[in-house]
């Protein structure tokens, strides 16, 4: 594949962000949503809408004012009763990747591989690390980002992307039309990363011109307000949506890691502080505990999945576990 040009000046591969080992990982499983997928088409998901389709379900007996095209004829014929065919269709879901794009999704410790990808968080990460480039959460969530609308996009689903800073910033509406993955990649890979996280009202205007229901991946630090993400999560429900809330965080964020002394600047605007982080660290790492307990919490309590992943470890093998997970729930019928 040919690299494109980003508009922060350099050059990077799209594919450099789905490596063939997350393709190996992930692939396995397929994106199911636990909704009821709307509208008919040559997809691969399954529907409990019954009528003429594809795929012969069952039979079932003749109730008075059914639609009579849809008797077995033969079957009355050997029995002398009147039983209907029903059909299992066949759906093309609409997936809808939300990414985070605000200051702090600039953030990133790992220094990077040759051959991997690098967004605009990135460059920005390497003049603060002196030249060395280092791999961000954005990085990690524009990753995240590829391997879903590539899965996505292999079943022949709808994707599209957001990029949600103060408000709904950028994006691609949902297609699955080729070169719709390469777009999406593109589209995250030259995204400004700065400014507050304003989630609710990026979440709101994303949604307003999707009236049927989709399954929508939202991935972020999620840093923020409990409040606000209730806010995301009780709108979401509301529109029957399905939803993945993936959780990314650096792994000095999550161990905290740091000895000497030093400046702690915000990246959204936020005083930079002097702190000596031996002292710190133990109600840091208690309040971020806290804070990725209460995320955990919310989307459990709303019904809908929550993943933690560290920026550091490989996308495939945390995705390909929540897709497992998801596909024996609704193997055991506990969708809902």
């Amino acid at each position: 594949m040919t690299g494109l040009q980003g508009a922060a000046g350099g050059a990077f591969a799209a594919e450099a962000y789905l490596a063939p080992e997350t393709i190996g990982q992930v692939g396995a499983f397929e994106l199911r949503a636990r909704m009821i997928a709307e509208g008919i088409s040559t997809g691969m998901h399954r529907s409990p809408y019954q009528g003429a389709a594809v795929e012969f379900a069952e039979h079932r007996a003749y109730a008075p004012g059914d639609d009579l095209r849809h008797v077995d004829w033969k079957v009355f014929g050997r029995t002398d009763k009147l039983y209907l065919k029903r059909f299992q269709q066949e759906t093309t879901l609409d997936v809808l990747v939300l990414v985070d794009a605000s200051g702090s999704m600039r953030y990133g410790s790992l220094e990077v591989k040759s051959g991997w990808g690098g967004t605009r968080a990135s460059a920005a990460a390497t003049r603060e690390a002196g030249g060395r480039r280092r791999w961000t959460k954005f990085d990690h969530a524009t990753a995240t980002a590829a391997a879903l609308a590539y899965l996505s996009l292999q079943q022949r689903d709808r994707v599209g992307v957001g990029v949600i800073a103060d408000g709904l910033v950028g994006g691609l509406r949902r297609r699955g039309a080729r070169g719709q993955w390469r777009s999406i990649v593109q589209t995250l890979a030259t995204s400004p990363v700065e400014g507050r996280a304003d989630l609710v009202k990026g979440f709101e205007q994303a949604l307003a011109t999707s009236p049927n229901r989709m399954l929508v991946a939202l991935v972020s630090d999620l840093l923020g307000p409990i409040d606000a993400l209730r806010t995301v999560l009780a709108r979401c429900r509301h529109a029957r949506h399905d939803l993945l809330l993936l959780q990314v965080l650096d792994r000095q964020e999550l161990r905290f890691e740091f000895d000497e002394p030093a400046p702690f600047e915000g990246l959204e605007g936020e005083a930079t502080i002097e702190a000596d982080p031996r002292a710190v660290r133990s109600a840091y790492l208690e309040a971020l505990e806290a804070q990725i307990g209460a995320v955990r919490s919310a989307a459990i309590g709303f019904g809908y999945d929550h993943l933690l992943m560290d920026s550091h470890e490989s996308v495939g093998p945390a995705l390909s576990a929540l897709l497992a997970r998801r596909a024996g729930m609704l193997r055991r019928g506990k969708a809902t």
